[in-house]
C-alpha cells in the first residue's frame, strides 16, 4: 500500500510503525474470509482491509477521528484472525491499537459511549470493585427488560447466577512443589478471572505444583492492561503493565523464574507483546524481558515433557473451542489439544473453529447484537460435535459460550489437573 506520510511524521516511531505495516498491506482480501463482523455484516468497511483504509486516511492526514472511522473501527473484535490469514505479514494488531488510542485523545464519543466505557475501565480490571459490581448486576437482572440500552442488559446477563468465594492462593504466596523442585514460575492471577471463577488458578497451581513447580504469586501482580488497551486507555494500561513488570522483575531478581505462566489467553497476548506496548518508556527493556518469558499455561505444560498416566474414570468427548487470542494471538493451535489427548480424553473441534465466540474482552457489553450473532454460531457448532462438555482456554471465552448452552464449560487446564489426580471440575457436578 502507498503512503504519504511527511518526514516531520515518520519522526514519530509511532507513525513510523504504522507506516511500515500499512506499506506491508498489498490489498489482498484474504483477510475478509475470516474476518468475522465482516461475516456477519458483509461490509467491506467491517474487514481488515477497510479498517485499513480509514485508519491510513485518518493517520496519515493528521485529521481528528470522525464518527464513521470510529463506528468501523470499534467494530473490530482484535480476533487477529487476519494476522493467522495474511499472506503478507501484516501486523493489523498493532495498527488497530494504534489507532485506539488514537481516538482516544482525537474523538469526542457521545456521553453514554464516555459513561460505559469509564465504568468498564474501573470495574473489570479490579476483582473487589468487579465482584461488587456483579452482585449488584445480580439484584437488578429482574428489571433487564426496563433497560433502553442493550449494553447495559448486556451487563446485567453477564452476571453469573452465582459467584465463588475469593479463593486464598489468588494473594501473594509461593507454593511449594509436591516433588523435586523442576522449575519456579510465576503465575499471573488475573483480573475478572478471580471474581468469575476461582477454580481455574487453584487447578493450574494443583497441577503445576504435582508436576515438581514452585509456583509463586507475585506481590504487585494484578491486571494485564488488556482490557483498558483495547478501548485506547493508554495511560492506564500502561500502568498495570507497569505494575506487573515490577512485581516479576523482582522476582527474578530474588530466586529467579523460568517463566510467567498465564492461564487467560487474552491476557498472554498482551504480556506478550509488553516489550512493544512499553517501548520508549524507561520500562521497555525490562518489559520485553518479561514479554520473552510469558507462556500459555498449555505451552508451559508442554515445555516439562509428557504428561505423567493419567486416570479418568470413564471416556469423555472434550469438544475444544480455540480462543482467538491463543490461535491467533498466540499462535498456539495444536498444544492444547495434544495434551488433552495424552490425558486420555477424545477431543473434537467444531466447524468454523478459526472464528470468534463475540467475547473479546469487554466487546460482548460493548457490541451486544454483533456478539450475540457470533455466540449463536459458535454455541451451534459445538453443540454439533455432540460433546461432554467444553474446553477452553480464555475466562472471556467460557463465561459467552456458557451463556448460551447446557453443555458444561471448563478451562483445558481444569481438566488436565482431574485427570492427573485434581478433583473433578464443578462444571461438571
Amino acid at each position: 500500500m502507498q503512503t504519504l506520510f511527511s518526514e516531520a511524521q515518520l519522526e514519530d516511531p509511532r507513525l513510523a510503525r504504522a507506516n511500515e505495516i500499512l506499506r506491508s498491506c498489498v490489498h489482498c482480501g484474504f483477510c475478509t474470509a475470516t474476518c468475522p463482523t465482516y461475516q456477519v455484516l458483509g461490509d467491506e468497511l467491517d474487514s481488515p482491509r477497510g479498517r485499513i483504509y480509514l485508519i491510513k486516511d485518518m493517520l496519515e492526514n493528521g485529521r481528528p477521528a470522525d464518527e464513521k472511522t470510529v463506528q468501523h473501527v470499534d467494530r473490530c473484535l482484535s480476533c487477529l484472525a487476519c494476522m493467522s490469514t495474511c499472506p503478507s505479514g501484516v501486523h493489523y494488531m498493532h495498527l488497530v491499537d494504534e489507532a485506539r488510542a488514537y481516538i482516544e485523545k482525537t474523538y469526542d464519543r457521545p456521553w453514554s459511549d464516555r459513561a460505559l466505557r469509564w465504568l468498564l475501565a474501573r470495574l473489570l480490571p479490579y476483582p473487589g470493585r468487579f465482584r461488587l459490581a456483579l452482585r449488584g448486576a445480580q439484584l437488578a437482572r429482574p428489571f433487564k427488560s426496563l433497560m433502553p440500552d442493550a449494553r447495559l442488559r448486556a451487563m446485567l446477563d453477564m452476571a453469573p447466577k452465582s459467584l465463588p468465594k475469593p479463593s486464598p492462593n489468588d494473594r501473594p504466596q509461593s507454593f511449594a512443589p509436591k516433588t523435586q523442585r523442576r522449575k519456579r514460575v510465576a503465575l499471573m492471577t488475573g483480573c475478572a478471572q478471580k471474581a468469575l471463577n476461582t477454580d481455574i488458578n487453584d487447578a493450574t497451581i494443583r497441577l503445576l505444583t504435582r508436576l515438581g513447580v514452585e509456583v509463586v504469586v507475585a506481590k504487585g501482580a494484578g491486571c494485564c492492561g488488556a482490557l483498558t488497551h483495547h478501548m485506547g486507555k493508554e495511560d492506564q494500561a500502561h500502568a498495570s503493565a507497569a505494575a506487573n513488570i515490577r512485581a516479576w522483575e523482582a522476582e527474578i531478581d530474588g530466586d529467579g523464574l523460568d517463566a510467567i505462566v498465564i492461564n487467560t489467553s487474552g491476557c498472554g497476548t498482551v504480556v506478550k507483546d509488553y516489550g512493544h506496548m512499553m517501548y520508549g518508556t524507561d520500562l521497555a527493556e525490562p518489559a520485553a524481558r518479561i514479554a520473552a518469558r510469558a507462556m500459555d499455561i498449555t505451552e508451559f505444560l508442554d515445555s516439562l515433557g509428557p504428561l505423567p498416566q493419567a486416570k479418568l474414570p470413564a471416556p469423555m468427548k472434550v469438544a475444544y473451542h480455540a480462543a482467538c487470542s491463543l490461535q491467533h494471538g498466540q499462535q498456539i493451535k495444536t498444544t492444547p489439544k495434544s495434551l488433552l489427548k495424552q490425558a486420555g480424553f477424545t477431543v473434537v473441534e467444531p466447524r468454523d473453529s478459526h472464528l470468534c465466540c463475540g467475547s473479546a474482552g469487554t466487546y460482548n457489553l460493548m457490541q451486544p447484537e454483533i456478539s450475540a450473532e457470533l455466540k449463536s454460531r459458535k454455541v451451534e457448532t459445538l453443540e454439533a460435535t455432540q460433546p461432554d462438555v467444553i474446553a477452553a482456554g480464555n475466562i472471556g471465552c467460557m463465561m459467552q459460550i456458557g451463556s448460551g448452552t447446557g453443555v458444561p464449560v471448563v478451562h483445558s487446564v481444569e481438566l488436565l489437573d482431574w485427570a492427573m489426580g485434581g478433583p473433578k471440575p464443578v462444571a461438571l457436578g
